[in-house]
């Protein structure tokens, strides 16, 4: 798939790294929200969907964030604020990894990435959090809600009723990055872990992140109807059955 100016896009085999271009602080406007959304949609579509490393250019922002520019009425705030909602969703329905490779900044819409990614890779200048109450904004409530999920309600809070930024180990204490690594290895470790994600079984991968990311808002009914539909994931797939007999094999000679 090709880049374009705001998105640079580098595809080795089964791992693609989306590097977002708005210099001087990769800020998300409509038209880079629009372009990571039908990026990611399309590579959904793949029959065998690759694992996806989103990082910034340069090392003093992932990203700034939402361009505040283009909220300022409610006329131009919705359909950005629809689409943002929407780019959510497929980072979250994604059924590959998607991993976070983080220089400098993370702030507001791009700390909704990190929140929404599977692994998260930080350099330690990092800082992440919600300023939008101190500049008279809202964060997009689906990204409020996976705050209070990812890091527990008082967490959550202190972070969005203060709107101040944490650095990069507050960030690991609180689970919002997974790992601290030097500027200069950031994208590289973060391309190894997705490769290693990506080297799971696909099906079991993608029917493990859906369980984990959606079920909090399904019924025990659904939650049964869904365990059922999975069964064939592993069931009936020869690598999956080979990887039972492995087991069942070392198993017996413990």
């Amino acid at each position: 798939m090709a880049s374009s100016d705001i998105l640079f896009i580098e595809r080795d085999a089964d791992i693609v790294v989306m590097t977002m271009n708005r210099p001087p602080a990769n800020a998300l406007n409509i038209d880079l929200i629009s372009v990571l959304l039908d990026r990611i949609q399309t590579f959904t579509r793949d029959e065998a969907p690759p694992g996806i490393v989103l990082t910034g250019c340069g090392d003093r922002f992932f990203s700034a964030g939402g361009d505040i520019k283009e909220v300022a009425t409610v006329e131009a705030a919705t359909p950005r604020l629809r689409m943002f909602h929407a780019l959510l969703c497929e980072m979250e329905r994604y059924p590959s990894p998607l991993v976070c490779a983080v220089r400098g900044y993370a702030v507001g819409g791009a700390f909704e990435f990190l929140l929404h990614a599977d692994y998260v890779v930080a350099n330690p200048e990092c800082q992440v959090g919600f300023p939008e109450i101190n500049h008279g904004l809202l964060p997009a409530v689906k990204g409020m809600r996976q705050a209070a999920r990812i890091l527990g309600q008082r967490a959550a809070k202190e972070l969005l009723y203060w709107g101040e930024l944490i650095d990069a180990p507050k960030a690991l204490r609180l689970g919002a990055v997974d790992q601290i690594v030097e500027t200069d290895e950031v994208t590289d470790k973060a391309r190894s872990i997705c490769r290693q994600l990506r080297s799971k079984d696909r099906k079991l991968f993608a029917a493990m992140k859906r369980s984990l990311n959606l079920t909090g808002q399904m019924s025990d009914g659904e939650l049964d109807d869904m365990t059922i539909a999975d069964l064939p994931a592993y069931l009936d797939e020869e690598e999956s059955a080979e990887a039972r007999a492995r087991f069942l094999a070392k198993n017996k000679k413990v």
